[in-house]
């Protein structure tokens, strides 16, 4: 995941280098807010939880042990900084943020990918942030259980279940919401 580059950058950072953590923020940053708005689903806590994750990440980097594992060591701290910040507001976040539709097969009517990704999102916000964050370290990044298990500190055989729960979940979401909506009521 760390090129040659990035290893070299996150040596110099540990030495105290400020110049060499601010290549690595910005050509992680923009990466790690993708992850965060995913998981938060509000772009100013996503935005919180980014700048608070960077904070840590330089106050802790001296400490890491392996400059190859910086990314997944980042995107660890990032992920329990939106576990905190999810749990602190329980907030409704009024910025709406839609599932990404790259990659989806195109359909012949616009409004039937808008109206998915509606009822997607609305699913995906009814789970808690844990489930929210390994849907998007699968789906989002494309990790497999042993790297997600790796960047979380958590057995592979624990993501698996969290896995298997988390699209339980929002499977049943949907389907609530198919039902209410089939029934005359309006989705949450």
């Amino acid at each position: 995941m760390v090129t040659r580059v990035d290893r070299d950058l996150v040596q110099q950072a540990q030495r105290g280098d400020r110049d060499a953590f601010a290549v690595l923020v910005r050509t992680h940053g923009d990466r790690l807010f993708g992850i965060a708005r995913r998981i938060l689903r509000d772009l100013d806590l996503a935005d919180d939880a980014v700048q608070q994750a960077l904070v840590v990440c330089w106050q802790e980097l001296p400490r890491l042990r392996d400059a190859e594992r910086f990314d997944g060591w980042s995107v660890r701290i990032l992920v329990r900084i939106c576990y905190e910040l999810s749990r602190a507001t329980r907030r409704v976040a009024m910025n709406m943020v839609t599932l990404d539709a790259a990659g989806d097969p195109p359909t012949r009517d616009p409004s039937d990918s808008i109206v998915q990704r509606d009822e997607l999102e609305r699913g995906f916000r009814r789970l808690p942030p844990e489930q929210r964050a390994i849907l998007v370290l699968r789906h989002y990044l494309g990790l497999e259980p042993t790297e997600i298990a790796d960047v979380l500190g958590i057995p592979a055989g624990t993501v698996r279940s969290r896995l298997h729960y988390a699209h339980r979940e929002l499977r049943a979401a949907l389907e609530a919401d198919a039902r209410q909506a089939v029934a005359g009521g309006r989705p949450a």
